[in-house]
């Protein structure tokens, strides 16, 4: 028999730096998830990722309190900002510029989120990486 989903959450936890502090152990606690086990299975899945990375992590939880979790890539804009060494986006990104990133760095950042986005190929990638990138007021070169 399969068991019974009770629901499903959404976290953004930085990679390997989940502990039972807010906001992570508050969230898992009243739906009945083991905390201390969440911790040590998700920074044991984020290991090999850079530490401190925003992870979206998505969680279902059954009525026997166990649990599964998806990890996904840390989001674009973080790549981004990473990649043109700024803190923040444009507070006006049509008519400010922050930033910029090559052509190449555009193409690392969309290999390292294909498995995340809808895309077929790279090419296609990169066109949905750009636009994030544009939205951030940082320019490609």
């Amino acid at each position: 028999m399969a068991k019974k989903l009770v629901g499903t959450m959404k976290l953004q936890i930085k990679a390997g730096q989940a502990n039972p502090s807010p906001p992570v152990g508050p969230a898992l606690g009243q739906r009945g998830i083991n905390i201390m086990e969440f911790c040590k299975a998700f920074n044991a899945k984020t290991q090999e990722l850079e530490p401190g990375a925003p992870c979206p992590t998505v969680i279902s939880y059954y009525q026997d309190k166990s649990f599964t979790m998806d990890i996904k890539t840390p989001p674009a804009s973080y790549y981004l900002k990473k990649a043109a060494k700024v803190n923040s986006g444009a507070k006006t990104p049509s008519r400010e510029t922050v930033g910029s990133v090559t052509t190449k760095q555009l193409r690392e950042i969309a290999e390292a989120k294909m498995v995340d986005l809808s895309a077929n190929d790279v090419e296609q990638a990169m066109k949905i990486i750009l636009g994030s990138a544009r939205s951030m007021g940082i320019e490609v070169k």
